[in-house]
This record gives structure tokens, sequence and C-alpha cells, in this order.
């Protein structure tokens, strides 16, 4: 299997270039952590196959600057659940850019699960927990003020799985390409949209939307 090369260099300034085009700020503490995670997951992706996207290049694009795209949606967030997080996108991602947030991910993947843990410890995340199972199984006491996924499912299971998880007064925040109107017609009963968010990533030609979901009232 080819493994394709790390510029640290080259990774860091694209990389600042797509978080000043963002309008986010971040310390070079916090860029150091997303490159020392993007080199932990080209190196396992090269095993475990975590993703599809196998130039650390396009991960800069494809995977950190998609996922920091996401972060001014979480402003008021405080405890999240990524489910079915997989190599940790957006999950990990949001831990770095907000370590005041606390961040919990799932996935029933365990080589996945291992890989996350891995990647919580050699970063030194204290706001991470990673949990390994179906997310219908988790509890949390208290639940989760956001819950957020990424290509992980329809948002009719997305919703109806991790319902119990979500706190008084929560929502949900998916991660989609093109707006899924039909997949919004097919909500349970009780769940109504409240924005679709359309997001732009420095560099990324394809539409990404953010779709919020919450309880009726």
């Amino acid at each position: 299997m080819v493994t394709m090369a790390f510029d640290r260099a080259m990774l860091g300034d694209r990389l600042q270039e797509g978080i000043e085009r963002s309008g986010l700020e971040l310390t070079s503490a916090q860029i150091g952590q997303l490159l020392d995670y993007l080199a932990l997951l080209s190196k396992w992706n090269a095993v475990y196959n975590l993703t599809a996207v196998r130039d650390p290049a396009q991960m800069v694009q494809q995977h950190l600057l998609d996922s920091l795209a996401v972060v001014p949606a979480f402003a008021q967030s405080r405890a999240v659940l990524d489910v079915g997080a997989g190599g940790g996108l957006p999950g990990m991602v949001l831990a770095i850019a907000r370590p005041d947030m606390q961040v919990d991910m799932i996935d029933t993947v365990h080589k996945k699960t291992a890989f996350l843990t891995q990647a919580k410890a050699e970063l030194a995340l204290t706001n991470v927990q990673i949990h390994t199972g179906r997310v219908e199984q988790l509890q949390r006491a208290g639940g989760y003020d956001t819950i957020t996924s990424r290509a992980f499912a329809e948002l009719r299971d997305f919703v109806s799985w991790s319902a119990h998880l979500l706190a008084p007064g929560g929502h949900f925040i998916a991660l989609k390409g093109v707006a899924p109107s039909d997949e919004i017609d097919r909500l349970p009963a009780g769940w109504a949209v409240t924005e679709i968010r359309p997001l732009h990533v420095p560099g990324l030609n394809a539409e990404r939307h953010l779709v919020f979901i919450e309880r009726r009232t």
C-alpha cells in the first residue's frame, strides 16, 4: 500500500491559510495539535482504512477545514456527542478548537475507537471521552446540549437513535453535503428543522450544509 508523504511544513501552511480564510482564531498550539492529529490519522489510515482520502493535503481540506467550518455553530455548546465518529470528524477537530467544551465520541467499530483513544492520549485532550458501541445503548446523566454527526445516517435514524441523549433545550446539528430535503420530510413526529445553514469550506468546491433539528414545542 502506498503511503503519501507527510510534509508538515507544507500542510501547516495550507491549514493556516484555510483557518485565516475561515475567520477562525486558533493558537499555534491548537494548529500544532491539528497537524499532530492529521499525522496520526494518515499513519493509522494506511492500515485501518479510517477514511477513503489518502493524500494528507486533501485531508487538510476535506477533513480538517471541513470540520473547522462548523466550529461557529457550536458557540453555545458545552457538552457535545459526535455519533458515528469514525476517525474523529468533526469530534476531534471540535475538541481541539474548543478545549472548553466536552466532546464525547461514539462508534460501533473497535478499530476506529482504538484510533480515537490513541489520538486522545497522544494529543493530551482532557475534554474528550470515547465510547464503543451503539448510540441507542449509551447513557449519560443530564444528556448533551448538542448531538452531531457527519455522514452517519439518514436524519430520521440519527434523531431516533440518539434522542434519549439530548438534554432539554438542546439540538441536533447534522453535517450534510447537499441540503437533504427528502430526509427532512421523513423526520419523526415531534421534531422540526429550525435552520439549514450553508457552509463555505476554503478550497473545497462542494456543497456543505448544517441541519439544525429541535423538538417541537
